[in-house]
């Protein structure tokens, strides 16, 4: 096959998986990133020697990173140092309850057993058909093109096919009494943008990714996964381009021969768009895009978020690396992001310390700390909220963990909707794509080819498989198949 000259625009995880696979075919391949780093939303913030991963914090599914990495005869091992959190993270509920999610499923029975008598042995055969979903999803199913509903249709998922028109939620409350065991079994398909209430139960495979497979961190931060698979691209011959936005897709004769930059044309053989999907068709003139505003309207998009990035001048006591406060009301919350678009009066939180586990991303006896509240895309996003917002929750945060913080505050950086806007040219601000709900999964989600433009194609958690980050590495892989053998 011909060495072809390939643009990829966005320099995300999805980008990043295919420019190495269209080197490894021998193209000539370059990344364009309109920011002045590299990793599309997994980008880092650095700060009076702090480190924070603006972007992505859980390194879940490793064995997705291994295939990735085996694919080109490496170990994530030979870019970043893996450690596996023990707890995984700390649940907070109210009246100063909280549960810790350890680094065993036998460890893990125990806190459920301690939690709900009984619920141990249910736990253990939910998280086995969990691991029977996952290894059919993951190592089969989420490694096709989204073509065609035959795709969905295999031995073993012809077996559960009920578990496609039933919900998470349904499925947790059948099998659990406990409020708290039950927002612990839901919380994982956050990961995939959807309320629990909307997203098949087929998808339980998350709570084994959680359960089974275990929580990770890669030292130095999430950002170091990013320059792991930078140093592979380059070492296949990738060159990468910042500062360098792109302002038009140009297509001739009905096949696309290259992208305009700061006025100036840059040709190529196939474009490939790794940046926001709905963005990247505004990039084409009116008649060559395949979906409508209407469509896009249409569709339920993941949530946004109000991240805060802070510096703290002491270690806090008793924290953990991950953690989430499920002290409100998850429903009500849930219902502000997706049913009735509104800032959530009481909000779930996630707080992260990083510096828990690795002491290079905070000074010597300072602690790191990213905050995130789920909010609904498109919100009005203000100074003022941001601040009312983050009030709120520090002042649960220090109520909950019983401890002052707010006067060791070095600094407060924050990012929400309108960055996400203008940072990432994300639809509505969404900060993690298109929802796996069940009408938005595998060939029902945009395509990754342009069926109305040759040679051009798309990658990224707006198309399949969806939302998160090895996801993502999977969808570069499959869009890079899908140009070699077009």
């Amino acid at each position: 096959m011909k060495k072809q000259k390939i643009a990829i625009i966005g320099s995300g995880f999805s980008s990043l998986a295919a420019s190495s696979y269209l080197a490894q075919q021998g193209n000539e391949v370059t990344v364009y990133e309109k920011n002045s780093e590299i990793g599309g939303r997994a980008r880092q913030l650095k700060k009076d020697g702090f480190t924070f991963d603006i972007g992505p914090t859980w390194y879940w599914m490793p064995d997705v990173f291994e295939r990735f990495f085996a694919d080109f005869n490496k170990k994530p091992e030979d870019f970043y140092k893996l450690e596996k959190l023990n707890p995984a993270y700390r649940v907070y509920f109210e009246k100063d309850h909280f549960i810790e999610i350890e680094d065993s499923p036998e460890k893990i029975y125990k806190a459920f057993e301690d939690e709900e008598p009984g619920s141990a042995k249910i736990l253990q055969k939910f998280i086995k058909e969990a691991e029977d979903n996952y290894n059919i999803a993951i190592k089969d199913v989420v490694y096709r093109p989204g073509l065609s509903p035959l795709e969905l249709i295999t031995p073993e998922t012809a077996t559960r096919v009920g578990q496609f028109f039933k919900t998470i939620s349904s499925k947790v409350r059948k099998e659990f009494d406990n409020t708290n065991l039950i927002k612990i079994l839901e919380f994982p398909v956050l990961f995939l943008g959807a309320k629990p209430n909307n997203t098949p139960s087929f998808y339980s495979f998350m709570n084994y990714a959680d359960f089974g497979l275990g929580t990770w961190h890669p030292k130095g931060g999430m950002y170091q996964v990013v320059l792991g698979m930078k140093k592979l691209a380059e070492d296949l011959g990738v060159t990468f381009k910042t500062n360098t936005p792109i302002e038009k897709i140009v297509v001739e004769n009905g096949k696309a021969s290259g992208i305009i930059s700061e006025g100036k044309l840059i040709e190529a053989d196939v474009v490939l768009s790794g940046a926001d999907y709905h963005h990247s068709e505004q990039l084409l003139n009116p008649e060559y895009r395949q979906y409508s505003e209407n469509y896009w309207e249409s569709k339920t998009f993941a949530p946004s978020a109000l991240l805060f990035y802070i510096g703290f001048d002491k270690k806090l006591d008793d924290v953990r690396h991950h953690s989430l406060f499920f002290d409100t009301d998850f429903t009500v919350h849930a219902e502000t992001i997706y049913d009735d678009p509104k800032w959530p009066e009481n909000p779930l939180f996630y707080a992260s310390f990083p510096s828990v586990t690795d002491p290079e991303v905070a000074p010597e006896g300072k602690e790191a700390g990213i905050f995130l509240i789920p909010l609904a895309p498109d919100l009005e996003d203000t100074p003022e909220l941001r601040n009312e917002y983050f009030e709120k929750i520090i002042t649960r945060f220090e109520k909950i963990t019983k401890q002052k913080v707010k006067n060791n505050i070095i600094f407060k950086e924050s990012f929400c909707v309108n960055d996400f806007k203008e940072e990432y040219n994300s639809y509505k601000g969404n900060a993690y794509g298109l929802a796996n709900t069940l009408f938005q999964t595998a060939f029902l989600r945009p395509k990754l080819k342009s069926k109305k433009v040759n040679n051009l194609f798309f990658t990224g958690q707006l198309t399949v498989p969806g939302p998160g980050v090895p996801p993502s590495l999977i969808s570069g892989k499959l869009v890079a198949d899908l140009i070699q053998n077009k």
